[in-house]
């Protein structure tokens, strides 16, 4: 490639490969996002022996929702003109098929919920996926400064609408909602999907937003990549600092023992694992960072671990992306590979040997991932969704406008 930068035929030429290859840093990081929820999902919370969170539940827990949630921004962003968002019509064929995957990936997840039982194995996103797509459907034309801004707000507006409004929402309806829900309990479920569910949609639109900021913004640079890995750990050691300071020197840890009511046991364990919903006792408990806590602190942390997993691996992607090949083979078909696993996971025949049970769920998406990847491309879900969508946006774009559409379709791919 750089023999032919010269000329000005060769620079068309590799400026149109670079665009249509795919960013394998993405991809791996989101197989890290995959492996993470599998690790949350199948391997033991605490050390049976000390009581203490495991080393999975350390590692994982929030903070790999919260990367699945920001790469699906710089997915959105990248699938709608990536540093030059799409107008017009163009644009407006970009929304509608968000709205047709949004429906999609809803639907799989209202059935796998009718797959789970009552107390189950594990909370699907899925259904919460179609509704951060939806609610990223405004959004979708704004450029970076906009888009970062609007996730500021978010995460400071959401987790006070949360602490506030949840003794005046509809109660749970379902850990994983189903058909019947949607259609016997539309309050409960929409309260459930946008505020008080577990991977609520109004907080998580921060990771959502401000991946879609990034897809704006040239991820090839590296220097960019490099801000990125500095801003993120810059904001997880800002989050984990501010909470320890407002907790353990501003009397915060104090005011939550008195107004809870609870011994310091209780308030510890409350620290370490959160509460059922945020408590509307006192304002101080959105000083803690608790994984799914969703206040204002513990959406930093988790954003911060985010943006400092995507600056490593987009970094080291160039160098050594043949070495992360089963990542980001499964990065790139996590809705297939996801909803196998919670399909799997809803037999139930995992509790007795759950390490066991993790490698073999891991090895066997891994494996599948690079076989199919290899031989057919896009994962089987992927495609179906992708198939549809490409099909609405042409019904709106009009023939003409999507074949001017075919290389920066393919060169938004993540």
């Amino acid at each position: 490639m750089s023999r032919t930068s010269g000329s000005g035929a060769g620079a068309t030429e590799n400026a149109s490969v670079r665009s249509t290859t795919r960013l394998v840093g993405i991809d791996a990081a989101r197989g890290l996002a995959l492996v993470g929820l599998m690790a949350i999902h199948l391997l033991p919370a605490w050390n049976e022996e000390t009581g203490e969170a495991s080393w999975s539940w350390r590692l994982f827990s929030g903070d790999s929702a919260a990367l699945f949630a920001l790469l699906a921004g710089v997915g959105l962003a990248l699938t709608s003109g990536g540093r030059n968002p799409h107008q017009g019509r163009r644009m407006a064929a970009d929304r509608v098929g968000l709205v047709v995957r949004a429906l999609l990936i809803a639907v799989v997840g209202l059935w796998i919920g009718t797959l789970m039982p009552q107390d189950p194995p594990a909370y699907s996103i899925l259904v919460y996926y179609g509704m951060f797509f939806l609610l990223a459907i405004p959004f979708l034309h704004m450029g970076p400064k906009a888009l970062f801004a609007s996730a500021a707000v978010f995460g400071i507006v959401s987790p006070v609408l949360m602490q506030n409004l949840a003794s005046e929402l509809p109660a749970w309806s379902s850990y994983n909602p189903t058909f019947i829900d949607m259609v016997t309990e539309p309050g409960a479920i929409a309260s459930q999907l946008l505020l008080t569910g577990t991977y609520p949609a109004l907080p998580y639109m921060a990771y959502l937003l401000v991946g879609l900021g990034l897809g704006r913004l040239n991820l090839r640079e590296t220097a960019l990549q490099v801000r990125v890995l500095v801003v993120g750990v810059g904001l997880t050691i800002f989050a984990y600092f501010t909470s320890s300071i407002l907790l353990y020197a501003f009397g915060g840890y104090q005011r939550l023992l008195s107004a809870s009511g609870m011994s310091e046991y209780e308030l510890d364990q409350v620290l370490t694992w959160g509460p059922d919903s945020l408590p509307a006792s006192t304002g101080w408990w959105l000083a803690i960072t608790t994984p799914h806590t969703n206040t204002p602190l513990a959406i930093m942390a988790s954003l911060g671990v985010s943006l400092t997993v995507l600056g490593v691996f987009l970094l080291i992607a160039p160098k050594v992306g043949k070495w992360l090949l089963p990542l980001s083979a499964m990065g790139a078909m996590t809705f297939t590979l996801y909803t196998a696993h919670l399909v799997a996971l809803s037999a139930e025949v995992h509790y007795s040997q759950p390490y066991l049970w993790f490698l073999i769920h891991l090895v066997a998406a891994a494996l599948f991932a690079v076989v199919w990847q290899r031989s057919l491309g896009q994962g089987p879900l992927e495609k179906v969704v992708s198939t549809s969508a490409k099909g609405t946006r042409r019904l709106v774009s009009g023939a003409e406008g999507q074949s001017r559409n075919v290389a920066g379709g393919r060169g938004s791919q993540t």
